[in-house]
C-alpha cells in the first residue's frame, strides 16, 4: 500500500488512482476513485451516481478550466507531474484555491520529490503522492526548510512587510 503525505502527516493511501486508459468496466460502486479527466468527460453522469468518493486527475497538458464549473463533484483533484521539471500544475493549484475557491484536497502525483513540497504547499497543494522510490517520512522535513517567507502566496496571503506592520 502506498503512503502519501496529507496535511503534514504520512498516511496510508485509501483512494484508487485509475490509469489514463481506465474504463467503467469493473469499477466498484463504493470505492473512492480518482479518475482521469478523459473518463470524467465521457462518463460524468455515471460517475456522479456512484456511492464512493470521487476525484479527478489532470495531466500536465490538461487545464482546470475544463472542469471549473464541476468542482463541487470532486473530493480530490490530483495534478500529475510527468517530470519534476514540469511546473505547469503549480499554477493550476493556485487557480483552484484562489480563483475557484476549491476547498477539497489538491494532490500532487507523478514525479513528485522532496525538494518541491515546500513550494507546492505555498501554491495550494495539501497532499503529495511521492515517487515510489522516495521516503515520505524523510520528505516531511521539507516543510521545515524555511522558517519564514517573504512573498504572499496561497498559504500566506500577506507578504512579510504587511505582517510586521
Amino acid at each position: 500500500m502506498q503512503r502519501i503525505i496529507k496535511n503534514g502527516q504520512v498516511i496510508d493511501e485509501t483512494w484508487h488512482l485509475l490509469p489514463k486508459d481506465a474504463t467503467l468496466d469493473g469499477l466498484s460502486n463504493s470505492d473512492d476513485v480518482i479518475v482521469p479527466l478523459a473518463l470524467w468527460r465521457e462518463h460524468s453522469h455515471a460517475l456522479k451516481a456512484r456511492d464512493g468518493g470521487l476525484g479527478v486527475w489532470l495531466d500536465a497538458d490538461e487545464e482546470i478550466e475544463e472542469i471549473a464549473d464541476e468542482l463541487e463533484h470532486f473530493q480530490v483533484i490530483a495534478l500529475n507531474f510527468p517530470a519534476f521539471t514540469d511546473g505547469r500544475h503549480y499554477s493550476t493549484a493556485a487557480l483552484l484555491r484562489q480563483r475557484y475557491g476549491y476547498k477539497g484536497e489538491v494532490r500532487a502525483i507523478g514525479d513528485v520529490l522532496r525538494d518541491q513540497l515546500f513550494a507546492m504547499r505555498r501554491c495550494g497543494f495539501d497532499a503529495y503522492a511521492l515517487r515510489e522510490d522516495k521516503d515520505p517520512y524523510d520528505a516531511l522535513k521539507a516543510f521545515e526548510d524555511f522558517s519564514e517567507v517573504y512573498q504572499a502566496a496561497v498559504d500566506q496571503p500577506l507578504p512579510l512587510f504587511r505582517r510586521r506592520a
